[in-house]
């Protein structure tokens, strides 16, 4: 690692790439869920490459973090494909929007689960807002506007890891959440978060898709009863060998016999 590598600005694509680095280690089992989620925070919300060495730093394969910061061709802002990781997103890309506005006066919406994002989907809040769930969407073309008008109260956009993510709108007593940006992966769709607030925010979120929090909560279960059943095995093999060896049960049992 350089001396100047602590100090070093981060890129969206640095950022990506540690974070894949996590959810390699969380599908092995080596980070928990809760673990997980905290680094992944840290990770999208680090400034500098010496926020994101230690995240990486305890895993194996990746001791020092320079590989997993630096691992980029110069010149590239993509991070590398992490095996195993790739999401189908030419799947999710097409259809007819389901759902084109989202109102929340002194109450809240929601948009979640598998619905359609239009091309263009205006959400607005006054003294309410609403939550934006992208992990299971659908997109009805390969880029997305999000317009996000908040008076007195806010907003919060969840996005997939690998989701390509822009953040620009204007807040005046509040703001937009503009750390939330990445370039995500190569074939993913790009969502643009645009709008304006007043005494309100709108924040931006990462999480797993549903469906994968559960299959790597099956996974670690597994693996747990696997471990567990090799623990017990193991146990009964030694049991076995305290028996069988000379001066074991056994054999005291046969000295004491006339």
């Amino acid at each position: 690692m350089t001396d100047d590598l602590p100090e070093m600005r981060a890129s969206d694509a640095e950022r990506e790439r540690i974070a894949e680095v996590l959810r390699d280690a969380l599908a092995e089992g080596r980070l928990g869920l809760e673990e997980f989620q905290e680094r992944l925070d840290s990770a999208y919300a680090a400034r500098t490459r010496g926020e994101l060495v230690p995240l990486v730093r305890d895993l194996p394969q990746h001791s020092s973090g320079d590989g997993a910061v630096s691992g980029f061709e110069e010149g590239s802002s993509e991070p590398a494909p992490s095996p195993g990781r790739r999401r189908r997103w030419a799947e999710r890309i097409g259809g007819a929007a389901t759902s084109r506005w989202g109102v929340g006066v002194m109450g809240g919406f929601g948009r979640k689960g598998q619905w359609t994002v239009p091309r263009v989907f205006t959400a607005l809040g006054i003294m309410g807002g609403g939550e934006i769930d992208l992990r299971d969407a659908r997109f009805e073309d390969r880029e997305v506007v999000i317009r996000c008008f908040a008076l007195m109260g806010g907003m919060s956009v969840t996005v997939p890891p690998g989701l390509g993510v822009e953040v620009r709108g204007v807040g005046v007593m509040g703001g937009f959440d503009t750390s939330g940006s990445v370039a995500g992966d190569s074939d993913a769709p790009r969502v643009v978060i645009t709008g304006f607030t007043v005494m309100g925010g709108v924040g931006v979120v990462k999480k797993l898709p549903r469906e994968e929090k559960q299959q790597l909560r099956d996974e670690r279960r597994a693996q747990r009863e696997l471990e567990r059943r090799r623990e017990e095995e193991s146990g009964e093999r030694g049991r076995r060998h305290e028996i069988d060896k000379p001066g074991g049960t056994h054999g005291g049992d046969e000295g004491k016999s006339l």
